[in-house]
């Protein structure tokens, strides 16, 4: 092939989905010279599956990105058609908002924030080669042959490696939606890098016609007035919302999946990917759930100039007329027309477990990854780790010390620690119940612990850092005149008990108060809704955050005690050997990542520490 010199630049980033563009973003906002090679530039930031952004620890990982200094929550606070907020049933540590998107404008709004970004350029190229020099990375190669040099490449690929699209009998090699896929990285990575590449799977449902629907039928599901926006930097918002509808499948939609299961590709055996244990298809609902009679779907629309309604909940690979037949069962649906039919979509992927804490490889100095190609699922997943690929491959550039974010830190945290301490046999997927430390990583504190962090490695802007000082100024001012202030003239007004009335005005917000109510009363200054809810959490909870901290404070003993990167764990007496090989090949940091190593036990962790003490001295 004929190659030619196409420029020089920082930094690569390859792919330009939620991962890569986050990536991009932190590097040209930290000042280095980027350019973001993507299939088309018409995929950017694009949406094949739910046009959402939120939803269960996503909203989080979302609201921490933006506190970061990204660009996903801005975007999803400009283009969305509804939001409300998750679980408010439930304590505040599980609370997450959600928003449905307009898919095309989402893609619009991020493709015109990227085209106008100084410092970023955006060109059509498919990355083919990662090119080395003295063992570190020197740029790369597209598959027309333009040579871009570089020192740090972030690969950012997401589900379009060798990607496959299977719907029942029928299987092309393409991306999603029929996009280009990418052919040649895969063989590069494996063939000449010598890496190992996994094969997984993810899938989408069918899009009807919302003509054709009979809503009716269908239970109306509206959005709400939320206090909070997904990013700190946009003014609190009310416009018009747009109604989305639950309906059920019932016996007949089962029996004819049932009838058809020799027809679907993941029963027949076409698939060969690991699919996501957290978003089954309709069929692996239908045969792992079998005492279930019916399972919910959610009809959401895709965008205000398009008529396609999302069908969430009936993802399938079945042959379309398998589809249109099921699709007739579902009340509402009964002579709805299918406008794509649903798919499986296989793609290769990295292990993991070739990544250090910063998502660099271990082995392959100036090589990031992020994203879908590190075995996640979700748009949210992909934004939260393109971020922090792009803020570590701007500070390994400037030969910094990598920025790492703890498990106590940030829900970021865990899930990179997650993946490069555990690796994962299947789509990973971010869930509240993974976050050890959630009372403290809430939503509504995002920018209040991390935006100081992205401030420092000089990401998040003067004005997002001066906002937060402002936030936590006027939450910290609040709380001190609850503490100081006692009640009895508010007494009679809250119709309190007469041992209440010798309360302070904190004391009262943890017996059941309001602070809404405390400011009617005269007892506390006013505040807007987000300040409010983050002072009332923070009080009303403070005995179990206390004891949150307690732990985390346990936790971090561990974390400090640093792993030399180059121990020959085969040498250490007293280490089975089951625990010496699973640390050579993780390699942790810290005792702490050590410990929670698969493999890894109590007592290899009570050697090392016996041999860290010996090598210290």
């Amino acid at each position: 092939m004929i190659t030619y010199p196409a420029g020089e630049y920082d930094v690569i980033v390859a792919g330009a989905g939620h991962a890569g563009c986050e990536a991009a973003l932190a590097c040209a906002r930290m000042g280095l010279n980027t350019i973001l090679l993507c299939l088309s530039p018409d995929s950017i930031a694009f949406m094949p599956c739910n046009p959402s952004i939120g939803g269960t620890s996503k909203g989080n990982l979302v609201r921490e990105v933006d506190a970061l200094g990204g660009q996903m929550g801005i975007c999803a606070d400009e283009t969305y058609l509804q939001i409300k907020m998750l679980n408010t049933s439930k304590g505040p540590a599980v609370h997450c908002l959600r928003a449905q998107s307009d898919k095309l404008q989402y893609q619009l709004s991020m493709r015109r924030v990227l085209e106008n970004t100084p410092n970023l350029t955006v060109r059509q190229g498919e990355c083919a080669r990662i090119l080395f020099e003295n063992g570190a990375v020197a740029g790369a190669q597209t598959y027309s042959g333009a040579v871009y040099r570089a020192r740090a490449v972030i690969l950012c690929t997401g589900v379009y490696l060798k990607s496959r699209i299977i719907t029942g009998e029928v299987s092309e090699n393409c991306g999603p939606n029929g996009l280009r896929r990418s052919d040649n990285l895969s063989g590069f990575l494996t063939e000449e890098m010598g890496l190992v590449l996994q094969r997984f799977k993810t899938g989408t449902p069918a899009r009807v016609d919302g003509r054709t629907l009979d809503y009716s039928q269908m239970q109306p599901q509206p959005g709400e007035r939320v206090a909070h926006t997904f990013s700190f930097m946009t003014e609190s918002q009310e416009r018009e919302q747009y109604l989305c509808y639950l309906t059920y499948t019932n016996e007949e939609t089962h029996e004819i999946i049932r009838r058809n299961l020799h027809r679907s590709p993941m029963y027949a055996g076409m698939i060969e990917g690991t699919g996501a244990r957290y978003c089954p298809s309709i069929e692996d609902k239908v045969v792992r759930f079998s005492d279930k009679k019916r399972h919910q779907l959610f009809i959401e629309p895709e965008g205000l100039y398009t008529n396609e309604m999302y069908l969430q909940g009936l993802s399938t690979s079945l042959p379309e007329d398998v589809q249109l037949e099921m699709i007739h069962t579902i009340p509402g649906l009964r002579e709805a027309k299918m406008v794509r039919p649903g798919y499986a979509i296989e793609y290769d992927c990295l292990d993991p477990l070739y990544l250090s804490p910063s998502l660099m490889l271990k082995d392959f100095p100036g090589l990031f990854a992020a994203g879908q190609i590190n075995g996640t699922s979700g748009y949210e997943e992909a934004a939260a780790q393109g971020i922090m690929a792009g803020i570590n491959a701007a500070l390994y550039i400037r030969g910094k010390e990598p920025f790492i974010l703890s498990r106590s830190q940030a829900y970021i945290g865990v899930l990179i620690d997650d993946l490069v301490t555990k690796g994962t046999q299947e789509p990973y997927r971010m869930m509240t119940s993974r976050a050890e430390f959630r009372l403290s990583l809430r939503q509504d504190n995002a920018d209040l612990r991390l935006t100081p962090l992205g401030y420092e490695v000089g990401l998040a802007t003067q004005e997002r850092y001066d906002r937060m000082r402002e936030r936590a100024g006027r939450i910290d001012k609040a709380k001190k005149i609850l503490d100081q202030r006692c009640v009895p003239a508010a007494a009679q007004a809250l119709s309190l008990n007469e041992a209440s009335r010798f309360l302070n005005a904190g004391e009262l917000l943890k017996r059941g108060i309001s602070y809404g109510q405390l400011v009617e009363a005269g007892a506390a200054q006013p505040l807007n809704e987000a300040d409010a809810l983050t002072l009332e959490t923070d009080i009303k909870y403070e005995g179990y955050i206390k004891k949150q901290q307690a732990q985390i404070d346990e936790a971090a003993r561990l974390e400090m005690r640093v792993l030399p990167e180059d121990i020959d764990y085969l040498s250490i007496k007293g280490l089975r050997l089951e625990g010496a090989q699973k640390l050579s090949k993780i390699r942790p940091r810290s005792l702490g990542q050590a410990a929670r190593i698969s493999g890894v036990s109590p007592a290899d962790i009570a050697v090392l520490i016996v041999w860290l003490e010996k090598m210290q001295g």
